[in-house]
């Protein structure tokens, strides 16, 4: 059977893990910062890249390797990069497509903190921002420029709940020779898969949902061009951004239970969104599960639930 007609939740137990000759039932933390060789031709045709195998854990490592495996087949992308935090792989995409004189339409609502990457730490870099209405298609198409190269969206957006329509994105996008960059942490894979949309990178705040429980702080970067996978792992394996064997396996652990957790948020959600709605002195319920909310037919489409 191939793997990837299994499940979402047998996958998110089982993808990636490589049993070792111990014959364990659940995947080690390899905690080493490097590995050891038969041989220094055989070291050196590893690290030149003629033959696979573990080189250094700044850049491969089994543990790591495991979850973003799993990670990869759950957004049903072709691979993953792993690195040390959401932030780190929002600046690891950018840095590995961009150049100076490049430009980034973003969306306004992005987490605050992505804004300030993009325009105050990348911005020194040459490479311009122009922040623009999530949902207003036409307005990402006035803000293209020459340079434009990258599209930067969240969707859902936290804490208003604005919706992009990622196909539609993705077109114009394609149209004008950009990539289409997704932060999937508010649905994660267990609700939504942009890269099925049409987006050509995930990234994720593993910090979140994909642990669930608060533990440690991880990111990740997934896609499925090749070019793309060479850019963004050949930008860790060299700058560094990487994420640690130990969070790796806490992380592994957090996606062992991500579509159970995420289902029971919706579950809560909605009873909580339903009930503020017949509370007196509550204004406004901004929840793209009620058919109140503007997109809640784009959610519907595009979502496996809300949220």
């Amino acid at each position: 059977m191939n793997e990837r007609d299994l499940r979402f939740r047998t996958r998110a137990i089982r993808e990636g893990q490589q049993r070792t000759p111990e014959q364990e039932h659940c995947e080690p933390i390899f905690a080493t910062s490097s590995f050891v060789f038969d041989s220094a031709e055989q070291a050196a045709a590893r690290f030149s890249g003629q033959v696979p195998g573990n080189l250094y854990s700044r850049f491969t490592n089994p543990t790591v390797r495991c979850f973003e495996q799993r990670l990869a087949s759950l957004e049903q992308g072709n691979w993953c990069v792993a690195t040390a935090s959401g932030m780190a792989a929002i600046m690891t995409t950018c840095l590995a497509c961009l150049r100076a004189g490049d430009h980034i339409i973003a969306s306004k609502s992005l987490f605050g903190s992505s804004i300030l990457l993009l325009r105050d730490v990348i911005g020194r870099l040459g490479i311009t921002l122009t922040l623009v209405d999530l949902t207003e298609l036409a307005a990402w198409e006035r803000a293209l420029k020459p340079e434009t190269r990258l599209f930067f969206i969240e969707t859902p957006s936290n804490p208003m709940m604005e919706v992009a329509d990622i196909e539609k994105l993705s077109c114009l996008a394609h149209d004008h020779g950009c990539i289409l960059v997704v932060d999937n942490v508010f649905c994660t894979p267990a609700l939504q898969t942009p890269l099925t949309l049409g987006a050509d990178l995930v990234v994720h705040s593993a910090t979140k949902y994909l642990d669930g429980h608060g533990r440690v702080i991880g990111g990740a970067v997934v896609g499925r061009d090749e070019g793309l996978y060479q850019s963004v792992y050949g930008f860790v394996r060299t700058a560094g951004p990487s994420m640690s064997p130990f969070n790796a396996w806490i992380f592994l652990h957090g996606l062992e239970t991500l579509d159970i957790r995420m289902q029971a948020h919706c579950d809560n959600a909605e009873n909580l969104a339903k009930w503020l709605q017949h509370q007196a002195g509550i204004k406004r319920v901004i929840y793209t599960g009620l058919d109140t909310h503007p997109q809640h037919e784009l959610a519907s489409r595009q979502q496996k639930r809300f949220g």
